[in-house]
């Protein structure tokens, strides 16, 4: 099996999560990959499927992911039967981190148990 077509999965990803100036190239064992992700999020998935294919530190792939946006981590439009305690385990892993994501977004947030479908929340950086 080529490199490529080990990490064909991570390609198809980078094409679903619409990576700009996408790179690449396969050389000596090695598969050499690049691009522009919209958000730190896409690049971190990304790189969670990179290491689900080539574990923790695979040495045959190098990733060279930029990111277009640097503001903030992600913007999520609100689906029905989303809360910002679901939406926060989604980007976070931690449900509690909800209060972040409301913080962020108190321009057309007034109380963090009403959201409304729709409506494009901004997912800030967290420490």
């Amino acid at each position: 099996m080529s490199v490529k077509a080990k990490y064909q999965p991570v390609l198809d990803l980078g094409e679903q999560l619409g990576v700009k100036d996408g790179h690449v190239e396969e050389l000596d064992g090695t598969l050499k990959i690049g691009g522009t992700t919209e958000t730190q999020y896409h690049k971190n998935l990304l790189w969670d499927k990179i290491k689900e294919i080539g574990g923790e530190k695979p040495s045959d792939i190098q990733a060279d992911i930029k990111v277009a946006t640097t503001e903030y981590f992600h913007k999520h439009t609100v689906k029905g039967g989303d809360s910002l305690s679901k939406i926060a385990k989604q980007y976070y892993g931690n449900a509690n981190k909800y209060m972040a994501i409301f913080n962020a977004n108190t321009d057309q947030l007034k109380d963090p148990n009403l959201i409304h479908p729709g409506q494009e929340l901004t997912i800030p950086f967290i420490d």
